[in-house]
């Protein structure tokens, strides 16, 4: 392809990219293949000679739009939001074309430069202390990093690299894998798998703590375990608290959690994924207090902030924590101007780095802080709509207070009715859900999270969601016969590994939502089960 060709088919692809995400609430959201449905659709071997590029182009309908879920679409509420707009899209456009390697300074300054510049904004933005700056008078700084799993990872080993050079050089004799064997890292039972996943990648016991009525990390259990694994001759070090969990958007209780942590010495890390971009509006930042005990802090951008998946930020106090755990530092890499910039790849996993400050950039610049902060506050708004809904119809609870743009909610009685909604909703196919469980309480998640999603797109899903729920009471409810089975298989629910497993638990669902209107509209059944 030379320049002419490209010019012509990038405008094609500019075209289509714009079409799709204007029209994509013609698209299903969910996809309707079955694994190996590609193979029906492409040769096994690439061809031998070059094809026109507009064969491709009519191949992106026919062979990959069939297998995509559209996370765009604002039918989608799984999971969380998935970022995006059209300067990012420009933004990794621009990044891809330079192809530059970022890993140090002198690699192109501009990508480290214009990296330290961006997350110094960020951090401002959201309220973070002067300490997590570059601009700070200390060693503080951002870097932005794939994804908030890859920080946890990061801060873990950056900790235990700390924790056994002190340990060794206080006792000579241990060795560095029996000190290994004796760390132990905490989160709450509410965190992102990617936590436990991190201990196993360390090597290290992650040890997760019961969360309260509310689905918070409190300080009290924090320091009871602590107490007690010290008793027990091992080595706390390192604590993950969620500000925002991925279940429930909970949030743990960092001014307790945070002292805790700085008397016994343990790093403490912030996992803020998807709520921290609603810090950039103030009113949701007194769940922030605490900050100043707090090590290192990250937010993902590529979830609640416009941008375009992969960006994460990662800020941390003193940067040389992670410059001197991770510092290898061969002849070929060295450059004149070392120690007056960050060179990042001491601040990460790998060595090469795309220049995704770029795309940053370019959204702050388009949107403004006002318009980031405008389009949080929409979400927010258009998730107390469908709480609303939910509580009106009264064939529903909300399991924890609507904070931001999630909505946890399930219908009333055992959870296999809500297992049975779900699955309702699946085979519907005209939304996307997910579901979690908290406190053997199975309840599903409704996340706003297409940048274009109106009142109306929330007031259809609602729609769906009722017309699955009416099924589903037609089907599992009896109306006048408290003795009628319902016709259900519970050895194909996974309720027995969330609830009860009692044969008449329908029967006593059944009794349960006698006195509700399977019809809904009924407004005068409580609504919400946060704190129960």
């Amino acid at each position: 392809m030379d320049a002419r060709e490209f010019r012509k088919f990038g405008r094609e692809m500019v075209d289509y990219i714009a079409d799709y995400l204007e029209n994509i609430r013609e698209r299903p959201v969910v996809h309707r293949v079955k694994p190996g449905y590609l193979k029906t659709l492409i040769p096994d071997e690439a061809p031998q000679k070059p094809e026109d590029f507009s064969e491709v182009m009519k191949d992106i309908e026919r062979v990959i739009m069939p297998g995509i879920t559209h996370w765009h679409s604002p039918y989608f509420h799984g999971y969380y939001a998935a970022g995006n707009s059209f300067p990012s899209i420009l933004g990794d456009m621009l990044s891809d074309t330079i192809g530059c390697i970022g890993f140090s300074w002198a690699a192109s300054p501009a990508c480290t430069e214009l990296e330290m510049i961006t997350t110094d904004w960020l951090g401002k933005m959201i309220g973070l202390p002067e300490q997590f700056l570059h601009c700070g008078k200390g060693k503080g700084g951002g870097v932005i990093q794939t994804t908030a799993s890859e920080t946890v990872f990061l801060c873990l080993l950056a900790t235990r690299t700390k924790m056994v050079t002190k340990l060794k050089a206080e006792n000579p004799d241990l060795d560095e894998m029996t000190i290994i064997s004796k760390l132990v890292g905490y989160t709450s039972d509410q965190a992102n798998s990617s936590v436990h996943r991190s201990g196993l990648l360390g090597a290290v016991t992650m040890v997760k703590l019961p969360s309260d009525e509310n689905f918070s990390l409190q300080g009290k259990t924090l320091r009871q375990r602590i107490e007690k694994d010290r008793s027990e001759g091992k080595i706390p070090f390192f604590v993950c608290a969620s500000l925002g969990t991925t279940g429930s958007c909970a949030f743990d209780n960092l001014e307790e959690i945070g002292p805790i942590c700085q008397e016994n010495d343990i790093w403490l890390h912030i996992d803020a994924a998807y709520a921290g971009s609603g810090f950039v509006c103030p009113e949701f930042r007194h769940y922030m207090k605490g900050i100043e005990y707090v090590q290192t802090f990250t937010i993902n951008p590529h979830k609640w902030m416009l941008i375009a998946f992969d960006l994460s930020v990662l800020w941390i106090q003193d940067s040389s924590l992670l410059v001197d755990a991770f510092n290898v530092d061969p002849i070929y890499l060295r450059h004149e101007n070392e120690g007056n910039v960050p060179d990042y790849r001491h601040w990460q996993i790998p060595l090469g780095r795309r220049f995704r400050a770029l795309k940053l950039w370019f959204m702050l610049r388009s949107y403004g802080v006002e318009g980031v902060q405008k389009y949080i506050r929409h979400h927010c708004q258009l998730a107390h709509e469908f709480e609303k809904l939910v509580v009106d119809d009264g064939r529903f609870e909300i399991v924890t207070e609507v904070v931001m743009a999630l909505v946890c909610f399930r219908l009333k009685g055992d959870n296999i009715l809500s297992e049975k909604l779900l699955e309702e909703i699946v085979a519907d196919g005209r939304l996307y859900l997910i579901p979690a469980i908290a406190r053997d309480i199975y309840f599903l998640r409704l996340a706003v999270c297409a940048e274009r999603t109106t009142s109306e797109d929330i007031r259809y899903s609602f729609a769906v969601i009722k017309s699955c729920t009416d099924r589903v009471m037609r089907r599992y409810i009896p109306l006048n016969d408290p003795k009628h089975k319902a016709t259900i298989d519970i050895d194909i629910s996974p309720k027995r590994l969330h609830g009860s497993s009692k044969e008449d638990d329908l029967e006593n669902t059944c009794e349960t939502m006698k006195g509700i209107n399977l019809n809904g509209d009924n407004a005068n059944h409580s609504g919400h089960l946060v704190g129960k």
